[in-house]
């Protein structure tokens, strides 16, 4: 493989420490100041704990507008209501993917009160002329999300595509990719990955190696790599045992404005969001 077709690291991000919903203690991995960086990406929080103090509030009603949700869960049972009827129970390996479009308000709360509850939230621009679009909310049991074996890995695809595997989910606009990469022993993955698409790679468990300036650069657990947008390849190595997501994504390339929970492009639109929702035109 030729060394400079390789996506390599840019820079690794530690996340934040904080608590959201009703006190739920999570990393905030992608934060504000990286949202034009990242680009359609907005937001991605990690949680994980086998203290149900950390998670047992959870997340009550709440609204948004003008972006997607993600939830994918690695453990543990949540449960999804909105007020636009949807309701569904995420469980180990399953995936919500909810569009916010226009605004509507939903909860996500534990239904376990002890054990293990670990995953991730990641919120995914809307380009400009479907930010108030029709709400809409699709749910993916474990045994709905393909997945790839290779030699000493397996790949769970929840967006985009992997060896001509195609992920349950597929945005025209955000062209997004997500894979869960399972290193059940150390070995090399590599996947086609343009240039134009913003990506990252979030190392969950264990450790991982991305080509860097000065050859391979470690990777551990609770850190994010910025791939350059340069090449054309992602090139990983994972050591036995090691657990990581991959995304990437189309940037949209269009001004970001948020306030909480509503992202928009222009401050008169927030303004509006945030009278639609104190009128409850999104309960």
């Amino acid at each position: 493989m030729r060394e400079s077709s390789l996506r390599t690291l840019e820079r690794l991000v530690t996340g934040q420490a904080t608590q959201d919903g009703a006190g739920v203690r999570l990393t905030r991995v992608l934060t504000h100041d990286l949202q034009q960086r990242l680009d359609p990406f907005l937001m991605l929080d990690a949680f994980g704990s086998d203290d149900p103090d950390d998670y047992i509030a959870g997340f009550p009603d709440h609204p948004h507008r003008g972006f997607e949700t993600i939830t994918y869960m690695i453990a543990g049972r949540m449960r999804h209501r909105d007020s636009r009827g949807h309701e569904g129970l995420l469980e180990s390996g399953g995936v919500q993917w909810m569009t916010a479009g226009r605004g509507l308000t939903h909860s996500e709360m534990p239904e376990q009160a002890h054990g293990v509850m670990a995953g991730f939230q990641l919120w995914l621009n809307l380009p400009s002329h479907l930010k108030l679009c029709e709400p809409g909310y699709q749910d993916f049991r474990a045994d709905q999300i393909p997945r790839v074996t290779m030699p000493g890995l397996e790949v769970r695809v929840i967006a985009g595509q992997c060896q001509q595997v195609t992920g349950p989910i597929v945005r025209a606009q955000t062209q997004p990719l997500f894979l869960d990469l399972h290193f059940e022993q150390a070995c090399d993955f590599s996947l086609p990955l343009p240039a134009r698409l913003n990506a990252f790679v979030y190392v969950y468990q264990g450790q991982v190696q991305v080509p860097g300036s000065q050859g391979l650069q470690n990777v551990g657990p609770e850190r994010m790599a910025i791939l350059r947008n340069e090449g054309d390849t992602l090139a990983l190595h994972g050591q036995a045992g090691a657990r990581a997501i991959v995304l990437a994504g189309q940037p949209l390339d269009e001004p970001i404005a948020q306030y909480g929970p509503f992202v928009m492009n222009t401050r008169q639109e927030l303004m509006q969001a945030v009278e639609d929702f104190r009128a409850g035109r999104m309960a």
